[in-house]
């Protein structure tokens, strides 16, 4: 890779960011056996050697066998040049960028792939640039702990006579891939494309946990929103969040597979790998359509709980408007027997004054004239009130 390139690169190198929002940055160690016993650490990418920190495994294979193990990936490339059937395949765990740029040196990678591999954090995609492959893809993983999705990220870089896998996460699980391939030789003969499809298939087949993860969450969240939990529309919020990124994931891979199957000609792809890549499809067809599927059920369900929300809110408005007016009937007949009682006090109160100048008390009708104007007013005011349904 010229110098220009390099520099192109490293000057157009943006921050580093992980993909994963709400959970932590996992920093365990790859799970593939790794070169290095090292656990995975910051690297010193200004020491010579740095390559092989970052690299958890790296074979060459000759008609499908796994060599001896080369001592160093300088003798990797010296293994390449010239030998028909050969092919090396070396995993890189989170790499630095002088490590990605040293690998880019050895295999002619284009500097815009190899952009795209240092930043990370790319959306799913495949890319030809002259005879390699570059393609992008996304994993994930349900975790029962948490009942979350956590979604990891690998890089391909698909050549005549390797591959060089980038990742910045744990999943996928190489390591399988890896194992499964070197059990059947006759598959791992047909060259890279073989671990591009066996490493598409795993991706695919890693969708089948978190499909039945979700529809979990999605059956409970359904109970939960009928039985009236309040923190219910947080949760279905948050699953929606992950449904989005799964979809993000799913979608394009359809694109990937249509893309590789129509090259099956032009580029001459063995009949055996045709069918695999057909069978990857078809699976991964069932996980973009199940993803559809859950994020039009997650709106539906959020739909009824805000239907389920307001109904809860109209009832309970109705019960404080009957509590309300029950009330109000209660205060009607309180305030209708203080205004009856309240004639005859009045009247009782006025007769009580100490006065000598009054003409009622000397006069022989008096007391029943009083007792009787009482009687009429609290008829009266009963009549009145009972008339306007207040008593």
């Amino acid at each position: 890779m010229s110098d220009w390139r390099v520099r192109a690169v490293r000057a157009s190198k943006r921050p580093f960011s992980r993909t994963p929002a709400r959970r932590p940055a996992d920093r365990a160690a790859a799970p593939e056996h790794s070169m290095d016993p090292r656990s995975d650490q910051d690297h010193d990418t200004d020491q010579p050697g740095a390559l092989e920190r970052s690299v958890v495994d790296a074979a060459v294979y000759r008609d499908g066998h796994r060599i001896e193990a080369p001592a160093g990936l300088a003798e990797i490339y010296r293994e390449l040049p010239g030998k028909p059937g050969t092919m090396a395949w070396i995993g890189l765990y989170r790499p630095a960028e002088a490590q990605l740029v040293e690998a880019a040196e050895q295999f002619d990678l284009h500097e815009l792939a190899l952009e795209d591999a240092i930043v990370a954090h790319q959306r799913p995609k495949l890319e030809r640039y002259g005879d390699t492959l570059f393609v992008v893809l996304r994993a994930a993983r349900y975790l029962d702990d948490v009942e979350e999705v956590d979604f990891g990220e690998i890089h391909l870089f698909v050549g005549p006579d390797f591959v060089l896998t980038v990742r910045h996460s744990q999943s996928p699980d190489i390591s399988m891939v890896r194992s499964r391939l070197e059990a059947d030789p006759d598959l791992l003969a047909l060259g890279p494309e073989a671990v591009l499809y066996a490493i598409l298939d795993a991706v695919v087949d890693g969708y089948a946990p978190v499909i039945a993860g979700l529809q979990h969450d999605i059956d409970e969240i359904e109970t939960e929103v009928f039985g009236g939990d309040p923190e219910v529309s947080r949760r279905i919020y948050e699953l929606s969040r992950e449904v989005i990124e799964f979809q993000r994931a799913t979608g394009p891979l359809l694109e990937i597979l249509r893309a590789l199957e129509g090259g099956f000609q032009k580029y001459g792809t063995d009949e055996e790998l045709q069918r695999y890549l057909r069978d990857v499809a078809d699976h991964a067809t069932y996980a973009a359509e199940r993803v559809d599927g859950f994020r039009q059920m997650l709106q539906n369900i959020l739909t009824v709980n805000a239907t389920l929300v307001s109904q809860r809110q109209n009832e309970e408005m109705k019960q404080l408007a009957e509590a309300g007016h029950a009330q109000n009937d209660e205060i009607k007949k309180i305030s209708s027997w203080a205004a009856i009682l309240f004639a005859p006090t009045l009247i009782g109160t006025v007769y009580g004054m100490n006065f000598e100048e009054m003409p009622e008390l000397h006069w022989v009708f008096g007391y029943p004239f009083a007792i009787g104007l009482m009687g009429v007013v609290c008829v009266s005011l009963y009549l009145i009130f009972k008339r306007r349904n207040w008593l």
